[in-house]
């Protein structure tokens, strides 16, 4: 009777839930697989990278890093570096800084055609980036500001990115408004308010436009090939599309270091400020 009731007592075996987790690791192989191939091939010698199917090299070709880091164009990797930093810097401060205040305005101010202006700036992240390139181009070449890092980050400054505006703009609705009227009762303005009450309780929100503005800043590619023309100017995305053309041969072995070299600054960063980005994406689209 107890060798009975043992055997009724054991739980089914879950099947399901491991299948998905089969599932589960065979996607994370898949998508995880570009990066290995990334990393492997950058340790692989010249007459491997095109020629061999092999994902592992025959022997680990460590000059590829010493070239990478000596740059293109008689331009360090660390100057290449700077100006990588420098652009998505700006970029993040401006974001931060303009799609805050543009929010801030949308969500707790009462002026005259408020809907309509929001309705607008909602339309435009339909608009393709390709659509107002030109536009901006003759703006900036009649200032005399291209072939500077102007183009790149001035317009950062003025809340051009309707996303983040949008992002914010959410996660500003759910705060309670009574700490903003206990504040205009203590004599605070719309500017005391925003900086002393709103901004700090929208922090994760600040942070997830941070992070996305820092990722595709470092990782745009078409708008300073536009914008930068000198060599001494050019960041590390531009640096690896004029890589191969530095030299006679194609060094791809080099160039694939040079990309796991830029991927880092992108990784740190997003180690550094994942738990934030997690909680203001979570709040910014479940609130307001």
């Amino acid at each position: 009777m107890t060798a009975i009731s043992t055997a009724t007592d054991r739980k089914p075996v879950a099947w399901g839930r491991i299948a998905l987790h089969v599932g589960c690791l065979v996607a994370l192989l898949v998508v995880l697989y570009p990066l290995v191939w990334l990393l492997t091939t950058s340790l692989k010698p010249a007459s491997e990278v095109i020629t061999s199917l092999n994902l592992l090299p025959s022997h680990l070709e460590w000059s590829n890093y010493k070239t990478a880091l000596d740059g293109v164009n008689d331009v360090s990797i660390w100057r290449l570096l700077s100006n990588s930093l420098l652009i998505a810097g700006g970029a993040v401060i401006g974001n931060v800084i303009s799609c805050s205040l543009a929010a801030y305005a949308f969500a707790r101010l009462r002026f005259r055609f408020r809907g309509p202006l929001f309705a607008f700036m909602i339309v435009t992240i339909m608009l393709p980036h390709h659509a107002i390139l030109i536009p901006q181009y003759i703006i900036f070449n009649q200032l005399g500001l291209v072939n500077t890092y102007w183009p790149l980050i001035l317009p950062k400054f003025l809340a051009t990115e309707a996303f983040f505006v949008f992002l914010i703009v959410q996660f500003m609705r759910g705060l309670p408004r009574e700490l903003e009227e206990a504040a205009r009762i203590d004599g605070c303005g719309p500017f005391r308010s925003f900086f002393l009450i709103v901004l700090p309780l929208t922090r994760p929100a600040l942070i997830t436009t941070a992070i996305f503005t820092f990722i595709w800043t470092w990782n745009d590619f078409f708008t300073q090939l536009i914008y930068l023309f000198d060599p001494d100017k050019f960041t590390l995305t531009l640096a690896l599309s004029s890589f191969v053309d530095s030299s006679s041969q194609s060094a791809f072995g080099p160039m694939f270091a040079m990309s796991v070299i830029a991927l880092l600054p992108i990784v740190l960063f997003f180690l550094a400020f994942q738990r934030f980005l997690v909680e203001g994406m979570a709040s910014s689209g479940l609130k307001g």
